[in-house]
């Protein structure tokens, strides 16, 4: 039990990481292609907390499912954290931005592809984990 619970923790900060420095990448990429990053609002402080924060809520979900759930908790989970990333996108797109801000429907196009990417980390690196979780 202690053993999962470590690998599982190694895996929420792995991926949360990775899709956090996947964010930023994904930012400057927007930034040269529209010319508008919102960094005052989508900092990398905001974007890398948003996803280690993320996937640790997936990590506890993940052990809570696999205590109930046994040998179906990877099918379950992944349907999960597809469904919740699906209705976290709700967040970016129904954002009121200050009226002083330039471009205020760019927005979205930047925030929502970020909020798949904790989900498509885990589903890239869960596989290494094995059935030791």
């Amino acid at each position: 039990m202690g053993k999962k619970i470590s690998l599982l923790v190694l895996l929420a900060v792995l991926v949360g990481v990775l899709s956090g420095i996947a964010g930023v990448v994904y930012q400057k990429v927007y930034i040269e292609t529209v010319g508008e990053g919102f960094i005052n609002i989508a900092t990398v402080k905001n974007i890398m907390t948003g996803c280690i924060l993320g996937t640790f809520v997936a990590a506890i979900g993940y052990f809570l499912l696999s205590l109930v759930l046994k040998g179906k908790t990877d099918m379950v989970f992944n349907i999960l954290f597809v469904i919740l990333s699906i209705a976290s996108i709700l967040g970016p797109i129904g954002a009121k931005l200050p009226l002083d801000q330039e471009s205020p429907e760019l927005f979205p196009g930047l925030t929502v592809p970020m909020h798949f990417f904790p989900a498509l980390g885990w589903f890239a690196l869960r596989p290494f984990f094995g059935k030791s979780i």
